[in-house]
């Protein structure tokens, strides 16, 4: 690190707590209004006749169309231009179409004002992802994106728990409209607030002032195998991991005979919990080993998937809701341990210049398959189900989903083969 560097560092270091936080809060609404669909499915499903298929639609493939074809072009502009400025539009306009969800009167609209959320997500991640590594060194940015991936299990608690609170004493449209004003307002506090670094000051290979194109960062990723591997990897772990949060509080209903509120309050309790707990430790693991082994940032994450294999059998197969819920921790805790250190290390794979680009190409494809298939499949499998195990399809058709993850081991094993030769300094 130059001697300008530590100037930097001693500069902005007072700042990085409230940067991180309020990137956290950024987030988690993104992940509020994102996940929100899974605890109003309920009522959703009952008010408007839906099918489970039509739910898994609008909950995954009509977000993932626009949040991923839109995150590629966004992610360039957030490699020239000002990320603060591009986060702070994107956060108006999700929050915006999630208020207009609770609008919808039939199937086509609220399909249409999803789409909506997509179109602003697609400038929340990415952008985040290149912020984080220039307000933090090398040696501290597994566990920096780990707490800014804190929004995940926060955002999706926060959403199911209130989500279920206001349908059950009000109605499902009034969490739209609270939500989604809610980001409205965040969104001008974020854009005053937060500071845009310069590109690369933490890193050996100072960031080139020219940006390249997306032809010149596609070749430079088509020579990195572990980053199509990372990507493929986490893609089928995401087919189970948004799967499940979109499914399990219908699950909980359906199967252990729930009530909305309870189902809410339940779920949101293991995802703060076991996310939380599972999000740091990966982020720690993958910064005490993969530092100095990159290899390890591939390898601990896909030993966490293959344990939570078992868990999830036993989770979802548990006769009593008070053993599933002391069960259910362990899985979801290992389901998102891989959050910190892949993230990590795409910021590595590729020269300062080209993280938003080659953060939102990873975005892409994870979240195309994750997002757009993992809901829709575990639904579509679910009304399959039906005539067989009746309330209890959801149950077999989340058990089958645990297979994803086996994938996502080997995908990430393969990776960790490349990690130290594909590593940029």
């Amino acid at each position: 690190m130059r001697s300008s560097d530590s100037k930097v560092d001693e500069c902005l270091t007072p700042n990085r707590g409230y940067v991180l936080f309020i990137l956290v809060v950024v987030y988690t609404f993104n992940f509020i209004d994102r996940q929100i669909v899974g605890i109003l499915a309920v009522p959703i499903k009952a008010d408007l006749g839906l099918t489970d298929t039509q739910l898994g639609l609008m909950g995954g493939l009509a977000f993932a169309l626009f949040y991923t074809g839109l995150g590629i072009p966004v992610a360039m502009l957030a490699d020239r231009f000002s990320r603060t400025w591009i986060m702070t539009g994107a956060l108006a306009i999700w929050s915006a179409m999630t208020a207009a969800s609770g609008l919808a009167t039939n199937f086509t609209q609220l399909f249409l004002a999803r789409l909506g959320v997509g179109v602003g997500e697609a400038g929340g991640v990415a952008p985040a992802y290149s912020l984080i590594a220039d307000y933090f060194p090398p040696a501290q940015r597994a566990r920096a994106l780990s707490v800014y991936s804190f929004g995940i299990p926060i955002g999706s608690a926060i959403g199911i728990v209130f989500g279920g609170i206001i349908a059950s004493l009000i109605n499902w449209r009034y969490t739209f409209f609270i939500v989604g004003l809610a980001g409205i307002i965040i969104a001008p506090i974020f854009r005053l607030t937060i500071k845009e670094p310069p590109r690369g000051q933490f890193d050996r290979q100072r960031s080139d002032a020219r940006v390249p194109g997306l032809q010149a960062i596609l070749r430079t990723l088509l020579k990195k195998p572990s980053f199509w591997l990372l990507s493929l990897g986490a893609s089928f772990s995401s087919m189970m991991g948004y799967g499940v949060f979109f499914w399990l509080p219908s699950f909980f209903v359906r199967s252990y005979h729930l009530t909305l509120l309870n189902a809410s309050l339940f779920y949101g309790a293991v995802l703060l919990i076991g996310g939380l707990a599972g999000i740091w430790a990966g982020g720690w693991l993958g910064d005490r080993f993969g530092h100095s082994q990159h290899a390890q940032y591939a390898r601990i994450p896909a030993i966490a998937f293959l344990a939570a294999v078992p868990f999830y059998i036993l989770a979802i197969l548990s006769p009593t809701l008070s053993l599933s819920f002391v069960v259910w921790l362990v899985p979801t805790a290992l389901g998102l341990a891989w959050l910190g250190p892949v993230i990590s290390a795409i910021q590595h794979l590729v020269p300062p210049n080209m993280r938003a680009t080659a953060s939102a190409i990873f975005l892409f494809i994870n979240n195309l398959i994750g997002i757009g298939l993992g809901t829709f499949a575990i639904g579509f499998l679910s009304d399959t189900l039906q005539t067989q195990f009746g309330d209890d399809s959801l149950r077999y058709s989340i058990l089958a989903g645990t297979g994803f993850y086996i994938v996502a081991a080997t995908l990430f094993f393969l990776a960790a083969r490349h990690l130290d030769r594909d590593w940029e300094d």
